[in-house]
């Protein structure tokens, strides 16, 4: 049985989450960002996209390297959106250094072409083919599919708005606005995201040293032009959590921890038929998640 290191996404952030950071990590990250570093987790910065994605790769980078060096090391690493460039530092196939500087990029392309007015929304209670349905006509469309009655719609303030209440009207539990101010994983980000595409050409990825297993596709991949072209695209792709979950299980895996901040992906991960424990850093506490792992390995 395997251990699986988890990232999450944007709607997670919070202020005050690089403090008291374990480690080494901060202080690199100072080195290639220099002053932004010391307001990157403020109320007022968080509320810009780049700040965000940079904070959730900084805090994920920092508390998957103190676990392995309590001797906790993941055999396969995933992540949900921007959670996908932790993953992938994690795994050996990015250098932190460079993964700062294109999800710097990432943050601002996406801002820039989406400044105000959109965003993202979660569907709970309803299927797929029933979203499907309610999306027609609004300008909106599918962007995450995080479990069976867990969908993420993305587009304008309005249309969302306006799915939201015909949701509710259908026997949606909760439709929920997320914290996220860009309309991710649909095909308007589709042009933003070859800004990063182009990024990758100049940066060199290596094969991983775990499996990623890509939260876009639900696969694993090895090669290192395939993880860049998934890191480089995953804004404009569909997000199948949903898909990585049961390929997870598949290989094995048994022992979900997600890395700070939050637990949402402890709870999307168990909705989406996980066979195993899933567990947060943050809820659950270092000591539980050694404890669980030292079990596992014995």
């Amino acid at each position: 049985m395997k251990i699986l290191f988890t990232f999450p996404g944007q709607g997670t952030q919070h202020e005050g989450m690089l403090q008291n950071l374990p480690g080494t990590t901060l202080a690199q990250a100072r080195e290639v960002l220099g002053a932004e570093i010391d307001t990157l987790d403020s109320a007022a910065s968080l509320t810009h996209t780049r700040a965000v994605q940079l904070s959730l790769l900084i805090a994920g980078v920092a508390w998957a390297r103190e676990l392995e060096r309590r001797g906790v090391s993941p055999d396969i690493v995933s992540g949900l959106s921007i959670g996908a460039y932790p993953a992938a530092v994690i795994a050996g196939a990015l250098e932190f250094t460079d993964a700062l500087k294109l999800v710097a990029l990432r943050g601002d392309v996406m801002e820039q072409a989406y400044p105000h007015g959109y965003g993202l929304t979660a569907i709970l209670g309803l299927t797929l083919p029933q979203v499907e349905t309610l999306i027609e006509g609004t300008g909106t469309y599918i962007a995450n599919l995080n479990a069976e009655t867990q969908i993420v719609i993305a587009g304008t303030d309005e249309g969302m708005a306006q799915v939201a209440a015909r949701a509710l009207a259908h026997g949606a539990t909760k439709a929920h606005r997320l914290a996220v101010s860009v309309p991710s994983h649909c095909e308007l980000l589709a042009k933003p995201a070859q800004k990063l595409v182009a990024a990758f050409q100049s940066v060199t990825l290596s094969r991983p040293r775990c499996a990623y297993l890509s939260g876009s596709t639900g696969r694993v991949l090895w090669q290192p032009e395939k993880i860049a072209d998934d890191l480089a695209m995953n804004m404009a792709r569909t997000v199948r959590w949903q898909e990585a979950v049961i390929s997870a299980n598949e290989r094995e895996a048994w022992l979900a921890i997600e890395m700070p901040p939050g637990g949402v992906l402890t709870c999307l991960t168990r909705q989406a038929a996980w066979e195993g424990e899933s567990i947060s850093l943050e809820r659950s506490g270092m000591d539980v998640a050694v404890h669980l792992a030292g079990r596992l390995q014995r």
